[in-house]
């Protein structure tokens, strides 16, 4: 916490406005229209929520096709299924460790062969290094496909200026409380379509009908935001940029700690990316370190109560979605194999990096 969020939550309650809705959840979209220079933004329940308002503002249904990274958190895949369409994953590309265009262009060609055209996109800013945005908006356009922005550990991540989650036609956040900042639970939706926005916020309000009694043409879902929750995320957006330069710097020094040691990589930022480094990820080549594995770094960190997790497990390969199409290479399944994610908490100490750092290089050396 910042600091000022009990002031916000304080309000909230000394006015008597504790249900969903009210001046803090106003005040949170204002935030986030003003820090990601969107036009309109809904504050929701959860990115998830946000991920499946999206795909049915768009007409995604019974059959359709969706284009989804793999290489992500089931919560990018999920709301697809929920609309009865078919999640079609893409391989990662080696720089960012997102979507590779290449492959997209070709799932996206082979659908459209079969008269399978996609209804839409959902790149994801995987560990908040951008995707190629660039490119992946340019095959979009060439086919008239609209882009779900996945965007949800990507607050504070930009290219060129841009923020992540203002390239596609609706951008995707979340505020769980694992991101970078956190309104306990929840998430939002931001875009420059007003209607897509307004839209949105009717139908997580239970798509409740402009009429003085309860009426409904259409099937709704409890998905806004509450006006504590949103108290909450306006004071964590206050320390927001404080909290991306502790992620850099954390990341920093874990490059700096393992530059002298064999077989450690990261994924580093393209020209005009910036990242927010919500977590910092290594990957760990046992060719190079004389046999160690991420496993083995794991264990070791484990025993020492230091927690670390592989990285996602590709979507592809999942129990729950392993029939459906998948376009690449076997770039997220090394990734996979040899990647782990380190602890990245805004609040570590010195003391705190030092034993990783010094833990990892047990192992290693």
């Amino acid at each position: 916490m910042g600091g000022k969020e009990q002031e916000f939550v304080k309000e909230a309650f000394d006015t008597n406005w504790v249900a969903p809705l009210g001046p803090n959840v106003d005040g949170l979209e204002r935030d986030l229209v003003a820090y990601t220079n969107s036009k309109h933004a809904a504050a929701l329940n959860s990115g998830t929520s946000a991920i499946h308002l999206s795909l049915i503002m768009l007409g995604v249904g019974p059959g359709d096709f969706v284009l989804c990274q793999s290489f992500t958190f089931s919560a990018s895949a999920n709301p697809i299924v929920y609309q009865g369409a078919i999640p079609v994953f893409i391989d990662s590309e080696k720089d960012t460790w997102n979507m590779s265009p290449e492959y997209l262009e070709q799932a996206i060609l082979e659908l459209i062969a079969k008269g399978q055209k996609p209804k839409a996109i959902i790149p994801v800013h995987l560990y908040g290094v951008p995707a190629k945005m660039g490119e992946i908006m340019a095959i979009a356009s060439r086919f008239e496909i609209p882009v779900i922005e996945d965007a949800a550990e990507a607050l504070g991540s930009s290219i060129d200026g841009k923020a992540c989650g203002t390239f596609g036609q609706l951008g995707v956040l979340s505020f769980n409380g694992n991101k970078i900042i956190t309104t306990s639970g929840g998430g939002a939706l931001i875009s420059e379509s007003e209607e897509y926005i307004n839209k949105a916020r009717f139908l997580a309000t239970q798509a409740r009908d402009n009429a003085p009694h309860y009426q409904h043409s259409q099937i709704g879902y409890n998905y806004r935001m509450s006006n504590i929750c949103a108290g909450i995320g306006r004071g964590q957006m206050l320390v927001l940029n404080d909290r991306v330069n502790q992620r850099r710097s954390n990341f920093e020094f874990y490059k700096k700690s393992f530059a002298p040691l064999e077989g450690i990589s990261f994924v580093n930022e393209l020209p005009g990316f910036n990242a927010n480094r919500w977590l910092t990820c290594i990957l760990v080549d046992p060719i190079k370190t004389g046999g160690k594995t991420r496993e083995d770094i794991r264990i070791s960190l484990e025993k020492e109560n230091i927690e670390c997790r592989p990285l996602w497990k590709p979507m592809h390969l999942q129990p729950i979605f392993e029939n459906y199409p998948f376009y690449g290479d076997g770039t997220s399944e090394k990734l996979f194999e040899q990647g782990l994610c380190l602890p990245s908490g805004s609040n570590l100490s010195n003391d705190d990096l030092n034993r990783v750092a010094e833990a990892i290089g047990k192992v290693l050396k």
